[in-house]
């Protein structure tokens, strides 16, 4: 499975106002009601989180960095006390922490671990701060899945942080990996080069569980970062790893660039607990249930080998034929890459189809999603997995197949943020699904999946890199997408 990420443009740090340390004392008592703003000798502003008054576990307190909090400090309710500061000085002490709890009669008897970032040396200053917040991320992580002693082994993390550049490399994006600039080809591809770079840094004993913490800097979607999290998965499950995955959001206030930073640290199991590996990792992670599930009995929809082989090879013939003109419209409105993504697609399904048992299309469906997983790229890649997948599923237990079309299309709009008039290929497939729900006619649905491709023309583009375009320059071009799709259904309705 591919990753595309499109380049933003944040808040800048003013608007934001990041590195201002009294902001927190104003937002994050109205984020979590239990927060109390308190001030120190020395004038710092420290937040404390009342919740924890009563707790009878080691109690942690946390000192972040200006302008680089992550979503680590409010995602974990283990954290009884937490303050950001500069880099550059450091103005708060561990014991200011402490006498801090002590004075708002904070049980500390069982002790309390001050966790802090601190700039690392020889590293850039945007690198370093990811950097620095990352260890720190993942060490708060480490503390809520195991007891104190985990601080001995934070010294053991190894960490790197990959970011997309802004110039091309070959055809396609370039990624800033930590040793080299390399052309990004998929998320497995990219992801597996800084996983095996960390694991040669730190290879764990038998009797050891990696502790790999992820994050997406400056803002992944949901989607992205479930991608993440199964290529990270697949990779430690390929080498039968103990693997124990965690999680944040990094905001880097130096750098507009966005991708993604991976730690990795050898825990002994008797500390730590491998998670179970998911047959289906991208499947679990998006909330289909594993295409590699088996069904006992038939689905109440019968298929006939012979017709839905037509079908299926029409389409993605089509797609095929279509490629050169979905690839001219990508390169006015994206990045190019739209029609080769689509092409390989249906070359890979038309290859999968060989000696696949169409009669048995829900089953059979759920092998190709796993295939596609693996070699289908590109955001539209990951958007036809997600409904293929609810699509297998569904086929077992919905009475007509435009029934199963309707409920996929459900799910699969609980995964993105886009709908009918965005200018993507949701602008196709929602008026296609439905028609023919409503009416039963395919050539009716698809009628009205052609009008919703002409509307693209007109629309201004919300979400994907067509929204970084003026209006003007995308004015007369259809979405590739939504395009790629609809000849898709073109020729699966006309062998119909």
């Amino acid at each position: 499975m591919s990753i595309v990420v499109e380049q933003t443009l944040p808040y800048t740090s003013s608007q934001l106002q990041f590195e201002d340390p009294k902001r927190w004392s104003r937002l994050l008592p109205l984020m979590r009601p239990t927060i109390k703003a308190v001030e120190i000798t020395n004038g710092q502003i420290v937040m404390l989180d009342t919740a924890l008054a009563e707790s009878k576990n080691v109690l942690i307190a946390a000192i972040g960095s200006v302008g680089n909090i992550s979503s680590k400090i409010l995602s974990e309710s283990n954290v009884a006390v937490f303050t950001t500061e500069p880099l550059s000085g450091k103005t708060t002490r561990a014991e200011d922490l402490i006498e801090v709890l002590k004075h708002h009669n904070f049980p500390i008897g069982n002790g309390v671990i001050v966790v802090q970032g601190t700039a690392t040396q020889g590293l850039g200053i945007s690198e370093g701060l990811v950097s620095v917040q990352l260890k720190f991320d993942h060490t708060l992580s480490l503390l809520a899945a195991v007891n104190s002693e985990i601080n001995h082994f934070t010294k053991s993390i190894a960490r790197t942080t990959s970011k997309f550049h802004p110039t091309k490399a070959g055809t396609g994006p370039s990624v800033a990996h930590a040793a080299e600039i390399a052309e990004f080809n998929s998320a497995k591809v990219a992801i597996n080069k800084d996983l095996e770079t960390l694991l040669t840094s730190k290879p764990a004993r038998a009797d050891e569980v990696y502790s790999i913490h992820y994050s997406d800097v400056n803002g992944l979607s949901r989607l992205e970062n479930n991608i993440l999290a199964h290529e990270i998965s697949e990779f430690f499950a390929k080498k039968n790893l103990p693997s124990y995955i965690s999680h944040s959001t990094i905001i880097d206030n130096h750098s507009q660039a966005r991708g993604w930073a991976i730690s990795i640290c050898p825990i002994p199991a008797t500390l730590l607990t491998a998670q179970p590996s998911p047959a289906n990792t991208l499947a679990h992670t998006i909330g289909v249930a594993s295409a590699t599930k088996p069904r006992e009995g038939t689905s109440k929809i019968q298929f006939s080998d012979p017709q839905i082989r037509k079908i299926i090879t029409e389409g993605c013939d089509t797609v095929i034929k279509a490629e050169p003109t979905i690839t001219e419209y990508d390169t006015i409105v994206g990045d190019g890459d739209c029609g080769y993504t689509l092409r390989d697609g249906a070359k890979q399904v038309l290859s999968f189809i060989t000696n696949a048992d169409l009669s048995k299309l829900p089953s059979t469906l759920s092998e190709l999603v796993d295939d596609l997983e693996v070699n289908m790229g590109g955001t539209s890649g990951a958007l036809y997995c997600i409904f293929l997948s609810s699509l297998a599923q569904n086929l077992w237990e919905a009475s007509t197949f435009a029934e199963a079309l309707q409920r996929s299309l459900d799910h699969l709009l609980k995964y993105t943020r886009a709908r009918l008039g965005d200018r993507t290929c949701l602008d196709c497939l929602i008026p296609f699904v439905e028609t023919l729900k409503t009416t039963g006619d395919a050539k009716a649905a698809l009628n009205d999946a052609a009008k919703g491709v002409e509307t693209t023309k007109k629309l201004e583009a919300k979400l994907g890199r067509s929204s970084y375009l003026d209006e003007a320059t995308t004015r007369g071009v259809p979405d590739p997408g939504a395009y790629g799709l609809l000849m898709l259904l073109e020729g699966m309705v006309i062998a119909k």
